[in-house]
């Protein structure tokens, strides 16, 4: 029986426990995207997990959705995110950094351009966002033409590129509730060219970016995380959702990706389902899971790495604490979870304590 503390390789890295810190948007970089100066130590205080997959880092100018979000495509972006990444090799962490382009979950407000938010088709999700002028509703965005789309492709392997230019030891390619989601959905694609109408279409977009990134930076450094079963910010797949994503996965399988990283959402049997199609590494994440559920996906065999959220948040000794069975430490209030005043980001991010 593997155990969770157990060391696995995955693609060219060697990680020394399965414990992944799950992908958490903290919003507290500089304006111009750079990761701000606390990063680098909130990092590196979790660093002994297996895994870190850092928050959602913007491919573009277009892709930014959420106020003070880091982006990973300008020299000074790299500049920053390298002493991140050198932060948590100096403590024989591995970092993966997220790419996420929110797509039609944007305001002007929130950009560096003040640009209309652009999306498969001109289709609002029905809700609203932060900004900082408070909550606002997400205006209708801007559809993207086909000739759009295919650099839209091209900014993800090119933020790719930047990544690992910057130290990042991969990158995770986020296909839930953003971009490549909106794609997939029913609800917010109507297009009638290539990418749009069919599941295999809808699918095509998901395909593309993950072809391109892994034939940039390698597919032993790409991973992608999907959950068949969201159906929040307005997307919904009809009666398809489950052939688009046996379809969908069944695709990437072949692409020889590093991980599979499935957020559950939906039944045990169709997640077993996803496990059997999928041929590399698998990576889930029960939100909600309790503490005495940690490592049961591991030692049934089910999945290969799992994700955890807040009790890392809350928790920059949380592996050593779960190998002492120690008491976790709670996460801060919620409204801490995200940046807003410059003078207190230390708060709820670097200032939990450790037990060792």
């Amino acid at each position: 029986m593997t155990d969770i503390h157990s060391p696995l390789t995955l693609g060219h890295l060697h990680l020394s426990n399965r414990f992944v810190m799950a992908p958490m948007t903290r919003a507290r970089a500089n304006a111009d995207g750079t990761p701000g100066p606390l990063a680098a130590a909130y990092y590196g205080q979790r660093a002994s997990v297996g895994l870190i997959v850092t928050e959602g880092t913007q491919p573009s100018g277009d892709g930014q959705g959420y106020p003070a979000t880091p982006g990973i495509y300008t020299d000074a972006h790299v500049g920053g995110w390298r002493s991140v990444n050198d932060a948590v090799h100096a403590r024989d962490g591995l970092i993966f950094h997220q790419l996420m382009h929110a797509g039609r979950m944007s305001h002007p407000d929130n950009t560096p351009h003040h640009r209309q938010a652009v999306a498969p088709s001109a289709i609002a999700p029905g809700e609203q966002i932060y900004t900082l002028a408070g909550l606002k509703d997400i205006p209708t965005p801007r559809a993207l033409s086909t000739t759009e789309v295919k650099a839209t492709v091209r900014d993800y392997s090119h933020a790719a590129k930047r990544a690992v230019q910057s130290g990042a030891d991969g990158v995770e390619i986020h296909g839930i509730a953003y971009l490549i989601h909106q794609f997939l959905a029913l609800s917010a694609n109507a297009r009638t060219d290539q990418y749009g109408g069919s599941l295999k279409n809808r699918a095509r977009f998901a395909i593309e970016v993950a072809e391109a990134v892994a034939s940039e930076i390698g597919p032993q450094r790409t991973g992608i995380r999907l959950s068949p079963g969201f159906t929040g910010m307005g997307l919904h797949h009809g009666t398809e959702g489950h052939m688009l994503y046996r379809y969908l996965i069944g695709e990437l399988s072949r692409i020889g990706l590093a991980y599979l990283h499935i957020v559950h959402y939906q039944s045990e049997e169709s997640l077993q389902e996803l496990r059997r199609l999928w041929g590399q590494a698998f990576m889930l994440n029960r939100p909600g899971r309790a503490r005495e559920e940690i490592g049961m996906d591991i030692a049934s065999g089910l999945a290969d790495l799992e994700s955890y959220g807040s009790m890392v948040l809350a928790n920059p000794d949380f592996v050593e604490r779960i190998a002492a069975d120690l008491p976790l430490n709670e996460p801060a209030e919620r409204s801490s979870y995200f940046g807003a005043d410059p003078s207190s980001y230390s708060k709820g991010y670097t200032d939990f304590p450790r037990a060792f």
